[in-house]
Parts: structure tokens; sequence; C-alpha cells
């Protein structure tokens, strides 16, 4: 379950922002997690709810969104929404498709007081 290893970089991440401009806690976090991250979303809501006691995210709304993944199509020269790396094109029908988005876990949005 590498989300819970997620989960603590992200309070990592969080803890080291509190160190620098200090804050209470956080009120609200939104996450994007790529549809083709590797990310389980249920898994990392989990985790973070798991380690989020007696830390800065204790009591924090936590919103995660999955944008759907993008890729060029080289032999279309399309943009286009995939589900799945094994996906063909959906214009062409072609297998040679670069991911260009998809693949990202960022935090979107953090409000604190």
């Amino acid at each position: 379950m590498h989300e819970l290893s997620l989960a603590a970089g992200i309070l990592q991440m969080l803890e080291q922002t509190r160190a620098r401009d200090p804050f209470e806690r956080v009120a609200h976090l939104r996450l994007e997690a790529g549809a083709l991250s590797g990310v389980e979303l249920s898994a990392l809501r989990f985790a973070l709810d798991a380690i989020a006691p007696g830390t800065c995210l204790e009591h924090a709304k936590i919103d995660i969104d999955e944008p759907a993944a993008t890729a060029w199509c080289k032999p279309c020269g399309q943009s286009v929404a995939i589900r799945s790396r094994l996906d063909p094109c959906p214009v062409c029908g072609e297998f040679q498709l670069q991911v260009t988005s998809g693949t990202e876990l960022r935090v979107m949005e953090l409000q604190v007081v």
C-alpha cells in the first residue's frame, strides 16, 4: 500500500510549509491524482485520515480530484483523452500515444488557519 507513504510525504510537505510560514492547522486540502498516477483514491483518503490525528491535518476537509489522462497521438497528431496506457487513439485507432497528463499527484489548494 504505497498510498500510506504518499500520505506521509504529503504530511511532511505540509509540516515543512508550517515551519517556514507558521499556521495552526489545515482547514482544507485539495489534491489532484491523475487517472494514470497509480494512486488508489480511497486508499489515499484512508491513509490521510489514519495519519491526521495529532497533526496539522486533524479535522481538515480533504478533497481528491482525479482528472482524466491525455495523450498525444503521433500518427494523427491529436491530443486525446485516455483511461489506460494501453488504450488506442480514439480518433485513428493507432497505439502510438505519448502520455501528456494524468500521471501527477499534486497539492492544488491549501487553506490554513
